[in-house]
């Protein structure tokens, strides 16, 4: 018998079974739609992370106070940068375009009858162009308002529309501890960045931060949760991490480890693709226990089958099957099934992938090296789990199988 007619043998001999070969594939199916799903919203995550690291550009650099082992160790990184860094950074580093600053804290926000605890970002008047963010409404605050401690103040998209609606809030008045601040601005949507939702808090005038709200605690000046600075262009990013640690080390006096940690954008989506892509991995894992228990479920049915049809392989194989067309038709038998349901599964995977990126910011991460890797796979167990079961058939003896018909 060749291929052809154990191809066509097997297939009828599924068809007439639906209900048993429907739920034989039911394992495969849920084991190739959840290995295809997870590595896919995976990549969604990492891409949608990636996106959001590079909408702040590439030529981004984030200065942290402590060294790399002070901040895995202690909790509370010593605030070992202030305002005057800053300023040093934009006049001395001719590699810089901008430099700006940050000292964040939660503060209750008040508006007429609502109130709301929100962080609050006290920064300088260069954050729009190191951060990239525009005003929608409005303007940003100036030097004049950081010299002159003005309280004003700028809002993100969300948190303007939870306190005021569809009203304009521009030159409205609100508290922030107990302190009246003027609203001249409110920032186009943005998102999470760094760790913030730059679209729930309000901005204020470092100065006017460290005088009302937060208060002064170092001798050097106002300290910093971190700095940012743009580098000119891509390239001029190297030679800015140079100048920047020798002016910080300059300045702080620093004859052993640095008391600071510089970080480019490539080191954020470095650390990005690690995490998520071990955290993909871990969830592929989970999901493949999935494909060995169909395995087993394949395994298991086939050998009913063998138990069932011991009639039909007597008389198959005394009428001249060898036990080769035995194998190959049981083996046949379970590679269709394992196949079918790795192909209904994958398009169920695909399908949901595309399912949350239409209802989550995630992107559609359709990976085609999973797909195949995971249709290849779960042909694979097929094989291997209905050789076992079609060896068994093969070895039969056509008269002890008459007889136990």
């Amino acid at each position: 018998m060749n291929l052809v007619e154990s191809l066509q043998m097997a297939s009828k001999t599924l068809v007439s079974n639906k209900l048993r070969s429907t739920l034989t594939m039911l394992g495969i199916i849920i084991g190739n739609a959840s290995v295809i799903a997870m590595i896919g919203v995976g990549e969604g995550g990492q891409k949608f992370v990636a996106k959001q690291l590079q909408s702040l550009g590439t030529n981004v650099l984030f200065v942290l106070p402590g060294n790399r082992e002070t901040q895995r160790v202690i909790r509370d990184t010593p605030k070992t940068l202030v305002l005057a860094d800053v300023r040093a950074l934009a006049t001395q580093v001719p590699t810089l375009a901008a430099v700006t600053g940050e000292l964040n804290t939660r503060q209750l926000v008040t508006y007429q009858n609502q109130n709301t605890n929100i962080n609050i970002v006290a920064t300088t008047s260069t954050f729009p162009r190191v951060r990239d963010f525009d005003t929608a409404k409005g303007r940003f605050f100036s030097e004049i308002d950081l010299k002159r401690n003005n309280q004003v103040t700028v809002l993100g998209a969300d948190l303007a529309e939870r306190l005021f609606g569809n009203r304009n809030p521009v030159g409205k008045q609100l508290r922030i501890k107990n302190f009246s601040f003027q609203i001249i601005g409110v920032l186009e949507q943005k998102g999470s960045t760094v760790g913030i939702n730059y679209d729930e808090v309000a901005l204020v005038p470092i100065t006017t931060a460290a005088n009302k709200i937060v208060g002064r605690t170092s001798p050097y000046g106002i300290e910093l949760t971190y700095l940012s600075a743009a580098a000119k262009n891509e390239e001029s990013v190297d030679a800015a991490i140079f100048q920047i640690t020798n002016l910080l080390r300059l300045r702080h006096k620093i004859t052993g480890e640095d008391d600071f940690t510089i970080r480019t954008q490539k080191d954020a989506l470095q650390i990005v693709g690690q995490i998520t892509g071990a955290l993909t991995f871990m969830l592929a894992a989970i999901a493949a226990i999935s494909l060995i228990v169909g395995g087993i479920g394949i395994m298991n049915i086939m050998l009913v089958s063998v138990t069932e049809r011991t009639q039909e392989i007597g008389l198959r194989k005394a009428i001249g099957a060898t036990q080769q067309d035995i194998l190959l038709q049981f083996i046949i038998e379970a590679v269709i099934l394992s196949g079918a349901g790795g192909l209904i599964g994958t398009a169920l995977g695909v399908g949901g992938i595309l399912l949350v990126a239409s209802l989550t910011p995630l992107e559609a991460g359709i990976s085609a090296s999973a797909i195949a890797i995971a249709v290849s796979v779960s042909g694979g167990i097929g094989l291997f789990f209905g050789v076992f079961p079609a060896r068994r058939a093969a070895q039969l003896d056509p008269i002890v199988a008459l007889r136990s018909a």
